[in-house]
């Protein structure tokens, strides 16, 4: 066993609701903490320092990076909803939008989803695995270690296979913790010879049955909106997805409302974006075991309004945040800059964006061994030099992490 410590504060997550309000006053903290790791990669134990090293005296001990500096432990966060494997670039998308042009015109000029498509088609395995672990990477030094994935950038059974492929690939090449899911119903492909109905039956025909059979994702995801698809058919195909197995999330209520909904008539396990939802709806979401995914990136890369986190959270909700990192409305990526701000305009307690980076966000992926740190959980964390865990927030995003730990192994 290894004993890694001793920290001014664990923050362990521990003791605290899936769903609903959390005040700081309700965090546990360990001051001069120790963490124990057994032969299984697993949490032993927490608790004061020099006490586990009293009760563990075989236990190896792990010198720290750096005595001199006040450190803080918490657990290693987890982005739940990414679009990271892509080919491409859109800031051209992001200087039109800026200068007052419409989603209809940037895509007149070859912008839009439908530009990621034709990079991410044209480009080869190799690079898009190259880009893409350099993602991981650069999440993983954020303190990041589950990271889900989507495809979507294929919209074709030949590329749609081959980014879930490259995500399996990454997986083999990094020790964080990658989550697939097939996002093949993000918008028609404009040469698809048929109409929404017929492209999402394709996808349950052509795409879903490969998917499975290779292994490739276990989840499956659809963009309902205007400009994609359509309530009922999106409710029939999702419908049909879980007949094949599969497990389900949708994009909801990102610019009107409904479909959060659908979300939680069919099971899902998350409804993600949620910026337009409702009053009613929020109630309805909030009484559902769906997990509300917050998605402030794309707000701010939209100018959008937040999803209304503090409604979802006082309704007694279950509220998750990850970073939507893509390369048209998300392309910042840092998850603890995007959650720092929802919590200024959404007035989120430090407890509540650290529960909807961890535990609640370990919900949204229907993953029950991390995000809180005690006895048998998967041993990822995270450290910070400071000597006062709100400074992750205050600084929002620019106190960086010191050490990642994956399976009690630095990183």
């Amino acid at each position: 066993m290894k004993l890694i410590g001793p920290f001014k504060q664990i923050l362990t997550l521990n003791h605290l609701s899936l769903r609903g309000k959390i005040s700081d006053e309700q965090l546990e903290i360990i001051e001069n903490g120790g963490i124990l790791i057994n032969n299984e990669n697993l949490i032993e134990a927490i608790g004061d320092f020099e006490k586990l090293k009293s009760d563990f005296p075989n236990a190896e001990l792990e010198p720290r990076t750096s005595n001199l500096e006040p450190q803080i432990l918490l657990p290693a966060f987890i982005d739940c909803h990414t679009h990271i494997c892509f080919g491409g670039n859109r800031a051209n998308d992001f200087a039109m939008r800026n200068a007052g042009k419409t989603y209809l015109e940037i895509a007149e000029k070859g912008g839009g989803i439908w530009s990621s498509v034709k990079h991410t088609r044209n480009a080869s395995e190799d690079e898009l695995l190259e880009k893409l672990l350099e993602r991981i990477n650069r999440l993983i030094s954020l303190g990041i270690t589950t990271i889900e994935i989507k495809s979507g950038y294929g919209l074709n059974v030949e590329s749609e296979l081959k980014m879930l492929r490259v995500i399996q690939q990454a997986q083999t090449k990094t020790k964080a913790t990658l989550v697939p899911t097939c996002l093949s119903a993000h918008l028609k492909p404009r040469d698809f010879e048929g109409n929404n109905e017929e492209y999402l039956q394709y996808i349950v025909d052509e795409i879903l049955p490969k998917v499975k059979e290779e292994n490739l994702a276990k989840r499956v995801d659809i963009f309902i909106e205007k400009s994609a698809f359509q309530p009922e058919e999106s409710r029939k195909f999702l419908e049909k997805a879980k007949e094949l197995g599969f497990e389900i999330t949708v994009h909801a209520d990102q610019f009107t409302a409904g479909s959060s909904r659908i979300a939680v008539e069919v099971g899902a396990v998350s409804a993600d974006h949620l910026e337009a939802t409702i009053d009613e709806d929020i109630q309805y979401l909030a009484n559902s075991e769906s997990v509300a995914v917050a998605l402030p990136g794309a707000s701010l890369g939209l100018g959008e309004p937040f999803t209304p986190a503090r409604k979802i959270l006082d309704k007694n909700g279950i509220l998750a945040i990850a970073s939507d990192w893509n390369p048209g409305s998300a392309p910042m990526g840092n998850l603890i800059t995007q959650a720092s701000i929802l919590a200024t305009y959404q007035k989120l307690s430090t407890a509540e964006v650290l529960a909807g980076i961890t535990f609640r966000a370990a919900k949204a992926l229907n993953l029950t061994d991390r995000g809180i740190l005690k006895k048998g959980m998967k041993a990822d964390f995270v450290v910070f030099e400071t000597d006062n865990f709100q400074n992750i927030l205050y600084n929002q995003g620019s106190l960086v992490a010191s050490e990642v730990y994956i399976d009690g192994e630095k990183i």
